[in-house]
């Protein structure tokens, strides 16, 4: 069945191409699709379109079908092209001549457009208890070991001295941003476009603030012309916040990787968190973090897919943007999982307490040994060329001690204020508010 088909059936091979993986994909968008339809009929009711009788009854069903889905009994059967074509099919089975009456005053365009939201949105929060997770860890593992040198690197050279609590902490920091970004997508995400219908609205008096109220929405996208081309729009927004957390994930991946190797031998990974080589017995090889930098890599690539499939396309609605659920669903579950590996498996790590031990770290304290110059009066200039000469000459021997004070430095790591920083982001998005309003809709009266 298809709600737009006439009396002429579309062309087998032409069907199976233009549904393409829409029917598998759509399982993902049918809460999100009983949720609109809730609200949808809700608001026909108001405007004498579902009649006061009516009205008990199509929600009585769709609420059944509601849980039929959270509990794994709902199928996309044979035949029927999308999740929205179900819904209307079940209600039409069951009550006859009222389940044909939901679609009044929308368009799947629409209809599609507040399902990606709702879902995006109930993503968004788990991802950001994912990132919160994390966040919690790694300032937990900064605090720890916060006294415990390391080197630190500029062009993969030995440099300057840093420390676990500056590495563990920084990731966290890097979280935090990223935050920031997802809460920029959240924003954008929870503005409501049903009622925009085709793109060009509705001859219907829809009340639009009714059924943004109703899904928790914070606000509506105004304009319906502008409400359709937010398809893809939104979705690539989401996108980059996905790809800056991403980023931060599969940076500090390939740090965990380079410094579990022999010849760092910064940390070193529990035998369970390892695998071995078929022909090679001492092998202990980081595959956990190395398939974490390799997800990492595609989901940053998911905001640039969508970027293309977008290109020139005028306003208005095209098929096209039906590929970018082939995108953009998927890695939301690619980057928890990545999150949810690296939090257990952080949490095992060891750390080497004795690195600078080894004298082929003894540069690292060079620039301290200047400082200490300066602060007898020495010009900066002059120090720095005095210790680099002793470097040249072989009498170059180093205090390996660290007095850094400042903020954000080895003996200040604003632990605190990074925390105080992240969870100001994190209250922002008000998830309570959005899970309140669709827990009313839901809800049996």
């Amino acid at each position: 069945m298809k709600l737009w088909e006439k009396n002429v059936s579309v062309n087998d091979m032409v069907e199976s191409f233009t549904v393409g993986k829409d029917r598998e994909l759509d399982y993902y968008l049918a809460e999100s699709d009983v949720l609109g339809s809730l609200a949808h009929i809700a608001m026909l009711n108001q405007i004498k379109l579902i009649a006061d009788d009516e009205l008990p009854v199509l929600q009585k069903e769709l609420r059944s079908i509601y849980h039929d889905i959270k509990s794994g009994n709902f199928a996309i059967e044979d035949g029927i092209e999308d999740v929205h074509s179900q819904v209307e099919f079940l209600l039409t089975n069951r009550l006859g001549d009222v389940g044909k009456k939901i679609h009044s005053g929308r368009s799947r365009n629409d209809q599609v457009l507040v399902d990606l939201k709702i879902y995006a949105r109930k993503q968004i929060e788990e991802l950001a208890g994912n990132v919160k997770a994390l966040f919690t860890s790694l300032q937990e593992l900064s605090e720890k070991y916060r006294d415990v040198l390391l080197p630190g690197y500029t062009h993969l050279q030995v440099a300057m001295p840093s420390s676990f609590g500056l590495w563990f902490g920084a990731y966290a920091e890097s979280l935090a941003d990223d935050l920031q970004t997802l809460l920029a997508a959240w924003k954008i995400t929870n503005r409501n476009p049903l009622g925009s219908a085709a793109g060009y609205g509705s001859s219907f008096p829809l009340k639009r603030q009714l059924t943004t109220d109703l899904l928790g929405f914070d606000t509506m996208n105004y304009n319906v012309v502008y409400a359709q081309m937010g398809r893809g729009k939104m979705e690539k927004t989401v996108g980059f916040a996905l790809a800056g957390i991403a980023s931060t994930l599969g940076r500090l991946a390939m740090d965990a990787c380079l410094y579990s190797s022999q010849n760092f031998g910064f940390i070193t990974l529990p035998d369970a968190f390892t695998t071995g080589s078929s022909i090679m017995p001492h092998k202990k090889n980081p595959d956990v973090f190395e398939l974490v930098r390799a997800r990492c890599n595609v989901i940053q690539s998911v905001p640039v897919t969508i970027s293309s499939v977008m290109t020139n396309l005028p306003s208005g609605y095209f098929r096209d943007m039906q590929i970018i659920k082939e995108v953009f669903i998927p890695a939301f579950e690619d980057l928890n999982k990545c999150i949810e590996i690296s939090v257990h498996t952080l949490k095992e790590i060891k750390i080497n307490d004795s690195i600078l031990e080894d004298d082929k770290y003894a540069y690292l304290f060079s620039v301290e040994e200047v400082n200490r110059m300066v602060l007898d009066g020495v010009p900066f200039r002059e120090a720095y060329k005095k210790i680099g000469l002793d470097i040249e000459a072989g009498n170059y021997h180093p205090q390996k001690e660290v007095t850094h004070t400042h903020e954000g430095s080895i003996g200040n790591l604003c632990t605190r204020e990074i925390a105080s920083y992240f969870d100001g982001i994190f209250g922002q998005f008000n998830f309570e508010k959005v899970n309140n309003a669709l827990d009313l809709l839901v809800k049996e009266q």
